[in-house]
């Protein structure tokens, strides 16, 4: 299968770099698969699953916010956090769950609100992705 190069940056640096034969985000419109020579393409991703294929075989994540652009065969991802299904900790995501759902239920609007529903979001994406 043909490849493409795809880069994922965060704030803590290069989370991947090298040839994908696939990829799969969440936008702002939906899941977006990638492959190679795709039309230019930009769109902002939301907290949700990624898949990366490589070598024949996929390997799950989550991506929690950022941009996404195709340019040339390249695909660039900067993401605000960005972590490997098998590297997740269920049970650190399960007890952050419960504290963003806490913090809802104290706060019915404004800013910790929306921030107790991205933390919400950013856990229940985690373990879905977990399969948990």
């Amino acid at each position: 299968m043909a490849e493409f190069v795809l880069t994922i940056l965060t704030p803590d640096g290069a989370f991947f770099e090298g040839p994908a034969e696939h990829a799969v985000f969440r936008t702002t419109e939906g899941d977006v698969g990638i492959l190679a020579g795709h039309a230019d393409y930009i769109a902002a991703l939301i907290s949700g699953p990624m898949k990366v294929k490589r070598q024949g075989s996929f390997r799950r994540g989550a991506v929690h916010g950022g941009v996404l652009k195709v340019h040339d065969n390249k695909v660039t991802v900067l993401a605000s956090a960005c972590e490997w299904a098998d590297e997740i900790d269920v049970e650190r995501a399960r007890r952050a769950e419960q504290q963003a759902r806490e913090q809802m239920a104290v706060y019915t609007s404004g800013k910790e609100f929306d921030l107790a529903q991205a933390k919400l979001k950013r856990a229940l994406t985690r373990l879905r992705v977990t399969g948990a």
